[in-house]
């Protein structure tokens, strides 16, 4: 249930160099999100080419801020990167013209991290996952976050934003699907576009900046919400650099962090599935980092 096994890894060129899966907002049907400002890239510095040095700094998945100092994500986001990399989370609109203007300025990727730091455009911060991770296709486990309790710069010191709302306990399972497919529901994320055709196949471009999407329910399974991106119903969706990132509900008024993106379809253009957080293996691996409803 993990974008790995769809074959194509794509979190613009980031997520490819770091065989990592991670989903992304489509173009169509999408718009940008500037005032969702509890949305972060999750950024990482790491050794690509295993020579000690790190050579690549890049946005590779999405998430959001659960609190002041925890930022939810998931856990095929924070697992299985080289030794010594280093993560970074950056609550900006437009992660990649910083990046693009880093590279032109020709700074190596600690410099660029470097950079992002001192000039308040991303903050590091300790990854943690769901240790029963990767889990089975019942429950994945694909759940994580970067943590800054313990560093002397949290995203809180940096930027002004509302912490998500999350769920209550079984919430999802008490309203039913009847009420989840009247209320409005969106996605939000830094990823890559729904495929392209070309000469040498499929692609996805674009990436880096945050956008948002209406989605439709489809179903509501055990520890799976799946929602419908089709465009013309009038949806979009997420894709490549997504995974990790929120997808809202309209409940009462209120915009709730029901479930974060973590796979579909290979070309972004039908089924979103998303990781609930109302269930008690979500609320039990949350419950160390945040207060929880």
């Amino acid at each position: 249930m993990k974008r790995k096994i769809l074959a194509v890894l794509a979190a613009g060129a980031a997520a490819c160099a770091a065989t990592l899966p991670a989903a992304a907002i489509n173009s169509y049907n999408s718009s940008p999100a500037p005032e969702r400002t509890e949305v972060g890239a999750f950024m990482a510095l790491w050794d690509n080419t295993g020579d000690g040095v790190p050579d690549r700094f890049d946005w590779v998945c999405s998430g959001t801020m659960i609190d002041d100092d925890t930022y939810l994500t998931a856990a095929h986001c924070t697992d299985d990167w080289p030794a010594g990399t280093r993560f970074y989370v950056s609550l900006e609109q437009d992660v990649q013209s910083l990046l693009d203007q880093a590279a032109a300025a020709g700074l190596t990727p600690a410099q660029t991290a470097a950079d992002f730091v001192a000039d308040g455009h991303a903050v590091e911060g300790d990854p943690h996952q769901d240790p029963a991770y990767p889990g089975n296709s019942a429950d994945s486990h694909d759940i994580g976050v970067i943590d800054f309790a313990d560093r002397a710069t949290t995203p809180a010191d940096v930027w002004d934003f509302t912490p998500a709302t999350l769920p209550t306990a079984g919430q999802l399972d008490a309203l039913g699907s009847r009420a989840l497919d009247a209320a409005s529901w969106l996605v939000v994320g830094y990823g890559t576009q729904e495929a392209v055709r070309g000469p040498g196949g499929h692609t996805h471009p674009g990436g880096g900046v945050r956008l948002k999407a209406p989605e439709d329910f489809n179903a509501l399974n055990k520890t799976w919400v799946r929602l419908s991106m089709i465009a013309p119903q009038g949806n979009g969706g997420a894709c490549y650099g997504d995974s990790g990132g929120p997808n809202f509900v309209t409940l009462n008024g209120q915009l709730v962090l029901a479930a974060t993106t973590i796979t579909g379809d290979a070309p972004c253009y039908a089924t979103n599935v998303v990781y609930r957080l109302d269930t008690v293996s979500a609320r039990t691996f949350l419950a160390p980092y945040v207060a929880l409803p």
